[in-house]
């Protein structure tokens, strides 16, 4: 689902305009994405949490040439854990 068809259906199920729920879904995008910049966590209670988690310092190979290793810098990323009712709404 991309996210215009993911507007498309919610502005037909509330009878509401694409651009009412476009711009809805791009306010919570930048909230979600400025909780986690700051190092927060954001959790939807029955949907999951989106939290950011440190990737230590690692080494790798470079695809190219194999026998050469790089060294991989530690990064955050961003994680999502699906919370029990998605869980549940899935496996039906």
């Amino acid at each position: 689902m991309t996210k215009a068809e993911f507007i498309t259906g919610i502005a037909e199920k509330l009878g509401m305009s694409k651009k009412d729920v476009r711009n809805v879904l791009d306010e919570a995008f930048i909230s979600i994405g400025d909780t986690l910049a700051k190092g927060d966590k954001c959790t939807f209670i029955g949907f999951g949490v989106f939290e950011v988690r440190e990737r230590g310092a690692r080494e790798g190979r470079n695809p190219r040439d194999p026998s050469v290793t790089i060294q991989i810098p530690a990064r955050k990323v961003p994680v999502f854990r699906p919370g029990t009712e998605l869980k549940e709404r899935i496996m039906k």
